[in-house]
């Protein structure tokens, strides 16, 4: 059974769903995570699914029972993100600055999707902060595309080859170590 000690849920809603999840990750370190729901997530004036309160160590997601496992690896990879240190974050950026040189088109979820959209060229260029962004979502989409269970789902656009280079980049940068939360 997977240790479930980093989590602290605020209800037992999602509670069983997390340990599954979890026999599916990498191993996780760090200090504890809230989990909790609410209805009526908004972001910007849109619904969400989960909004992640990285100072707080807190997830709050407003999502089915079925979307949940896809939504809870997202979000819990915006944690692993924040600690992955900058080589891997620059070691990602390169990753997604040659699929958009090789015209990669598609996701692996909405989040990065559209963030994908709305860039400019320029954005990669100079590392807006549009471009981080996107490369963040980018990485959480994929996390929740590999560990969610997931095999299939209408946001999954991206081309196999694509896919598989990120893959492949995950399991070489995981591999000898915990997932940092």
């Amino acid at each position: 059974m997977p240790d479930t000690t980093l989590f602290h849920f605020r209800d037992r809603t999602h509670q069983s769903q997390v340990a599954a999840i979890l026999r599916r990750l990498p191993p996780v370190e760090g200090a504890p995570l809230v989990i909790e729901s609410a209805r009526g997530l908004r972001s910007r004036g849109h619904a969400v699914h989960a909004a992640s309160f990285l100072r707080e160590r807190r997830i709050v997601f407003d999502c089915t029972r079925s979307e949940f496992p896809r939504i809870f690896v997202h979000e819990l990879f915006h944690f692993v993100w924040l600690r992955a240190g900058n080589p891997n974050r620059f070691a990602w950026e390169a990753l997604m600055r040659r699929e958009l040189e090789a015209g990669a088109g598609g996701e692996l979820g909405w989040s990065a999707e559209w963030r994908k959209q709305v860039m400019a060229a320029r954005d990669h260029r100079s590392r807006s902060r549009r471009w981080r962004d996107y490369c963040c979502e980018s990485f959480c989409d994929t996390a929740a595309w590999l560990y969610s269970g997931a095999a299939r789902h209408p946001e999954f656009t991206l081309a196999p080859r694509f896919r598989a280079a990120r893959r492949a980049w995950f399991h070489e940068a995981f591999a000898n170590g915990c997932l940092p939360l």
